[in-house]
């Protein structure tokens, strides 16, 4: 049996879901390509972990399907806060310590990032500002870029 891993994402980020619906779908898309998927929960967020080891065409696969999967999370959360009748958004936050948080942002502003960036686009910024955050350099861009070149 291979070793399980949660499954990176092009980010390089676990995948997490917010609803059960579209992780049982990703789950389900595992499982018709003979992969054994083992799910986590805590109730709010959903994870998945599969073997490591994989094609790269089966893991590009995997990753388009996910990215559906998101954008299929992002609506059913939207209809959910429309039916609660309230609106919120929030990003998760990836902690260097590894703890997850969640960043509450305008769902407005929110819903004009994502209309031009990927949930991993998106996601490529926030862990920069994070480790930026976490790791401050107080170097110019000109002089970090220089470091870099010597």
């Amino acid at each position: 049996m291979l070793p399980y891993a949660k499954l990176p994402t092009r980010s390089g980020e676990e995948p997490v879901f917010f609803h059960s619906v579209p992780c049982e779908r990703f789950v389900a898309f595992l499982r018709e390509r003979d992969l054994e998927p083992e799910m986590e929960s805590d109730g709010e967020t959903w994870e998945v972990r599969i073997p490591e080891a994989l094609p790269e065409a089966l893991g590009e696969a995997i990753e388009d399907y996910y990215d559906q999967m998101l954008e299929l999370n992002q609506e059913l959360h939207d209809r959910e806060e429309q039916d609660d009748g309230y609106h919120a958004a929030g990003v998760v936050v990836n902690l260097a310590g590894g703890e997850t948080v969640y960043a509450q942002v305008d769902p407005a502003l929110l819903a004009r990032i994502m209309k031009v960036l990927t949930p991993v686009e998106f996601g490529e910024v926030v862990n920069a500002i994070v480790d930026a955050v976490e790791n401050p350099d107080t170097r110019t861009m000109c002089q970090r870029m220089r470091a870099r070149e010597s």
